[in-house]
């Protein structure tokens, strides 16, 4: 079995996001890709996200419909600053035997070897590099492995889309329907 892991704030979850699990779907002939949210990530601290609750919503709502797409809420429910070692043992453990590929912005590959028990990481998992539209594929440090999407890069972030929804500009070209629909309604981000 092979298992991708795409964590992040998703805060909130948009297009290139389902975008980059298709591609890693296809390429990497993942069985499943697990939407794995954080509780606060460690890259930005003081930064509180949307209440957690909003977000596994907003997840669950954007997901629907999607073969081979979960959404798991361990680092919600761990609580506190979730990293990503802590994940991959979970996953490690609970698939024991798959191979797990963990999905990663090219932005964040020159800190990987910074990352929590950065060795072991290399150990557990693959990791499936999202490019940046018009940037060359980041390579990866080693001992790390993995490679490069080809997928559909995107131009735009969840950081985008809030300031979208602060200056009361549509956001429904950038998430799914449902997903715009439930912001409004729960008036996030304003």
């Amino acid at each position: 079995m092979k298992i991708g892991l795409f964590g992040g704030s998703f805060d909130p979850v948009h297009l290139g996001h389902l975008l980059v699990a298709r591609a890693a779907r296809e390429e990497l002939g993942l069985d499943r890709v697990m939407f794995v949210p954080a509780a606060q990530s460690p890259f930005k601290p003081g930064w509180p996200p949307a209440p957690a609750a909003d977000r596994l919503r907003l997840l669950r709502l954007a997901l629907a419909g999607e073969t081979g797409c979960r959404v798991d809420d361990l680092e919600i429910r761990r609580g506190g600053v979730s990293y990503t070692i802590d994940t991959l043992r979970h996953f490690a453990e609970e698939f024991s035997g798959a191979e797990l590929f963990y999905l990663i912005g090219a932005d964040q590959v020159a800190q990987l070897p910074q990352w929590r028990e950065a060795g072991e990481l290399a150990r557990l998992a693959e990791f499936a590099v999202v490019p940046r539209p018009g940037e060359e594929a980041a390579k990866l440090p080693p001992p790390f492995r993995g490679r490069p999407l080809r997928g559909v890069p995107v131009a735009f972030s969840s950081s985008e889309i809030r300031s979208r929804v602060k200056a009361g500009l549509s956001i429904t070209h950038l998430t799914p329907a449902a997903v715009a629909e439930a912001v409004a309604r729960a008036k996030l981000y304003l």
